[in-house]
Parts: structure tokens; C-alpha cells; sequence
């Protein structure tokens, strides 16, 4: 990984092109990979090694490795770190350039010119407590018959490659086991992905617990009001219901990672989502929504620092998050669909939250009505196991996890990121790792919670 020469000739810049080309016949890529390719290239690697250097602070061989997973287009990228600037480079043969850079307590984000309201917000730093987990970072509960079932799979899925980095189970409110893999410990901030969702759901239920949100209105977003997404409700955006064309393919060109790869603004991109179903009939798995609800989130509280001021105060603080790191895009609002960085201890106090029925720590966060309602199956006639941005085991005509029970519910991240809620078992479960393909959550969970009760 070496410092890209910008500058380069027509002709090299040309030659580039046809390179790109045959690179992407011989390794099967769409043609959409050779016109939107290089930018969503350097965007990923930019923004993703920014967030490893600076936030999870990885070896950087491993989170290039991470970032080659997704496609090998990324192994042609050249990457400069400067660490006075905390920022990152990407750059792929001429053709394209980004750069993310490091805004402490806000994690990364790829720079656009004009873009600055990252820098203008001013962060606090989360207060550390040697409390008992949840309330703080102290863990004496283990039990050792758990432990067992819980090392023995880490070592397992690491010898076959599926790159398991935290395992940890709760139960009856205490941390009851927890495993790491290689160069990863109870400290290491680990990106949820699309458990970020589920997070930005509690931030909307917080809000209308306070009186400050009716879920049940309209987003009030003005490009909508004249059009057929004037009949959309916050809470069709919440079960993800609301009709918007949206494609969450993640190819290049796609409107997924157009919005987190090459666009300032990821809600003001999707903001420009047209209608294509009626609102309330048909299920469809988007990050454009969820960043919607995030810009929802912000236009309630007025600005991006008061988002962030009541983020840190009835989230990060209410819930006793000790290491998290919730990061904003250029346009300083929250991604909501795909950037929270956190230990698996921090992840657990979300899962513990909703397991409490909206509590934690002597705090409400969310009332227990919305707790039911986020855990209820939509109205959909394709995918109604889903709630407000958290998966349901059952609701579908077969359930997810067989062997898991039925009231089971759970946030869900790419590369398997996984909060499991079991009510009836008292348990949170999360697991947090890399895996490329599927991981084995109904025969492993089941496992441990077999030796749960004893």
C-alpha cells in the first residue's frame, strides 16, 4: 500500500480504463463495476480504513484483508495513511481518489468540499466507570460451564475461517461468558454494520418517550409533501414498510453504496427515493431509510450538535456505553444504517435494554409499550418478521432460527453481526466477527443456551 501519484497523463488515464475493463471481464464483474467502479472503490477503502486505523485502531494488513473481502477490485487500490492528519487515501490508477478523515468522537467520514460540519460540533469524552457491567466495565460473573461453550466455538470458527472476533453471553442481567479472537479484547470497538439500525430505532423511541416525536405522523420531509410519499408514516420508515425505491444490492451504481460511498449527505441522498409501492404492503431492506430515520432523529432536536448533545446524554450515558462510537457522515448527521462502533459489552447493553422492556441501569429509555410494538411483525404481506429495525425470529411461516425460541429478536449486521434477544431464556447473546458467507447462529447459540439454568 504506497501513496498514489496523482496528475498521471491522458493516455495513462485512458489506458487505466481499458485495464479496468478487462480486469473486470476476467473476474466475472458487472459493467456497471467499470462506469461507477473506481469511485465506490476508493470511497470503500478510504472510509472503512480510516474507521480501522483511527476508531478500532486494527493492524492494517488485517483491515485490508477485511476490506478486499467485499470485491477484488479493492485489492488494485493504493492507500496513504497520514497520521497528523488523521485521514486516509484511496486512490485506483488515476482514475479516482478519496480521502476519510479522523474527527475524534465522531469517528470517519469521506471528505467533500464544502462539507465541514463535522469539525464545528463540539464532542465530550464518555465517562469510564469500574461499575459492575452494565453500569460499568467491571465483569466477576463468569461461569465457567458457559465460558467453555463459548471459547470452544471462537477457536472453531477461526480454524475453519469464519473470523468469529467477540463472543459474549448475558444472563439475568449479568455477563455470564465472553471469548475474543486474535488481536481483538474486551475493549476492541467492532463495526455492527447494519446493527446500527437497530440503534437508531431506540434513538427514535427515546424521542417519543419524551414527548418530542409522534411515530405515527409523517417524516415532514418537504420534497414529499405533493407526491405520493406524503402518505408515508415514521412508523412505515421504522418496519421499513414505506414503499421507497431503494436497491440495496451493494454494486457499484447501486443506490446502497452510492449513498454511503460517494455522497456527502447519505439521508439527503435517500430522501430522493421515489415511491413504488403504497406504504404498509410490501417489505423492502433498506439503509436509505434507516438514515432517514437518523435525519428524523436530528430535525427533531434542531441541529447536528444537538443530536449528537442528546445522543450522548440519553443514549450513550442512560445506557452506560463506555467505548461506542456512533460516526457522522460530511453532512454531520448520523449514519444510521451502518456506522456505530463498539465492544461487544456495549453491544450487549443494547440487547440488555430491550430485554429489560426499555430500561437499563435505573434508566428508562424507551417505554415498554414501544419495546412491544418494535417487537411486533409488520404489516408486509412478503417479510412481516421484522420490527421497528430489529429482525423476529418468528412471523414469517417458518421461523428463522428453529432451534431458537420463537420470541426471539435480534439486530443483524453484515459480516454477521449478530445481538440476539431470548426473553424467555433472560439472554443476550452477540457475536461480532468477519465472516464472508453464513455463520452458524441457530446451531451455536443453541448450544449455549443449552448449558444456560444450571
Amino acid at each position: 500500500m504506497k501513496k498514489y501519484l496523482i496528475g498521471v497523463p491522458v493516455l495513462f488515464l485512458a489506458a487505466a480504463g481499458v485495464a479496468v475493463v478487462l480486469f473486470a471481464r476476467q473476474n466475472g464483474i458487472t459493467p456497471a463495476y467499470v462506469t461507477h467502479g473506481p469511485g465506490v472503490a476508493t470511497g470503500i477503502g478510504a472510509k472503512l480504513l480510516c474507521s480501522a486505523e483511527y476508531v478500532m485502531n486494527s493492524d492494517r494488513e488485517q483491515a485490508f484483508a477485511d476490506v478486499v473481502q467485499y470485491t477484488p477490485l479493492l485489492a488494485e487500490l493504493d492507500v496513504d495513511y497520514d497520521d497528523t492528519a488523521k485521514s486516509v487515501t484511496a486512490a485506483f490508477w488515476g482514475m479516482s481518489e478519496s480521502t476519510a478523515t479522523f474527527v475524534p468522537g465522531l469517528g470517519c467520514a469521506i471528505d467533500y468540499p464544502g462539507y465541514n460540519q463535522r469539525r464545528d460540533i463540539a464532542t465530550r469524552d464518555t465517562a469510564k466507570s469500574t461499575q459492575p457491567w452494565p453500569a460499568g466495565s467491571t465483569v466477576e460473573t463468569i461461569n465457567d460451564k458457559v465460558q467453555a461453550t463459548v471459547t470452544a466455538p471462537v477457536a472453531a470458527d477461526n480454524d475453519v475461517g469464519l473470523d468469529t472476533r467477540a463472543l459474549l453471553v448475558v444472563h439475568r442481567g449479568q455477563i455470564v461468558a465472553e471469548a475474543y479472537g486474535p488481536n481483538t479484547s474486551a475493549d476492541s470497538r467492532l463495526l455492527g454494520w447494519s446493527m446500527a439500525k437497530s440503534l437508531t430505532a431506540v434513538m427514535l423511541g427515546n424521542l417519543e418517550m419524551r414527548g418530542l416525536i409522534d411515530l405515527s405522523a409523517p417524516p415532514g420531509f418537504a420534497s414529499w409533501a405533493s407526491d405520493d410519499r406524503a402518505a408515508i408514516r415514521i412508523d412505515h420508515l421504522l418496519t421499513m414498510t414505506d414503499g421507497l425505491d431503494f436497491s440495496e444490492q451493494y454494486q457499484p451504481g447501486d443506490r446502497a453504496t452510492s449513498m454511503l460511498f460517494t455522497e456527502p449527505s447519505s439521508a439527503g441522498f435517500a430522501v430522493t427515493s421515489e415511491a413504488l409501492h403504497s406504504p404498509g404492503k410490501v417489505f423492502n431492506y433498506s439503509s436509505g431509510t434507516a438514515n432517514l430515520l437518523a435525519q428524523l432523529h436530528q430535525d427533531t432536536l434542531g441541529s447536528p450538535q444537538k443530536a449528537y448533545d442528546d445522543f450522548q446524554t440519553h443514549i450513550v450515558e442512560a445506557l452506560g456505553i463506555q467505548n461506542g462510537i456512533f460516526e457522522m457522515d460530511a453532512a454531520g448527521t448520523f449514519v444510521g444504517s451502518s456506522y456505530f462502533y463498539a465492544p461487544a459489552r456495549d453491544w450487549a447493553r443494547l440487547g440488555q435494554l430491550m430485554l429489560n422492556g426499555g430500561t437499563l441501569n435505573g434508566n428508562r429509555v424507551v417505554t415498554a409499550g414501544w419495546v412491544k410494538r418494535a417487537t411486533q411483525p409488520n404489516t408486509s404481506g412478503n417479510e412481516p418478521a421484522y420490527g421497528y429495525q430489529w429482525w423476529l425470529n418468528d412471523g414469517n411461516e417458518y421461523m428463522r432460527f428453529p432451534d431458537l425460541p420463537a420470541d426471539a429478536f435480534f439486530a443483524n449486521g453484515n459480516r454477521q453481526q449478530t445481538v440476539m434477544v431470548l426473553p424467555s431464556q433472560d439472554t443476550v447473546i452477540v457475536r461480532l466477527g468477519w465472516t464472508s458467507g453464513r455463520y452458524p447462529v441457530n446451531d451455536n447459540f443453541r448450544k449455549i443456551l443449552s448449558t444456560l439454568g444450571d
